[in-house]
């Protein structure tokens, strides 16, 4: 097994809102393939053993600060996708915080009351 990890979902109470924040701070594109489905797609090319992952707003989804916390990467430095945040309609709970050899983390709570992170090297 190559990864403990192989897919995450984000839940979101307001899909629209979240898309568009997750889409500003990581500065990218979400792909919604599921026309009938509120549910996109955070780019990943899983044929080269990348991890990807869903943001969703469905019935049994409940945004929480609470249980497993998801590290998105934040790229060679999170200082850029953390400082997005705030202006995107987020907090930032934790600054960028170093792990020593293991890089540096932070911490932060999406439009939709996740409680979600970053990791870089950098």
């Amino acid at each position: 097994m190559a990864h403990a990890i192989n897919w995450f979902e984000i839940p979101a109470a307001n899909f629209e809102r979240a898309k568009s924040f997750y889409e500003t701070v990581l500065d990218i594109k979400l792909l919604t393939p599921f026309p009938h489905m509120k549910y996109a797609l955070f780019p990943a090319d899983m044929q080269q053993g990348e991890i990807g992952g869903g943001l969703v707003e469905e019935k049994g989804y409940e945004p929480s600060q609470s249980g497993a916390l998801i590290y998105l990467n934040g790229g060679d430095d999170l200082t850029i996708p953390l400082s997005r945040v705030e202006a995107a309609g987020g907090k930032v709970i934790m600054p960028k915080t170093s792990l020593g050899g293991n890089g540096f983390m932070a911490r932060f709570v999406d439009t939709e009351g996740n409680r979600v992170a970053f990791h870089s090297m950098k």
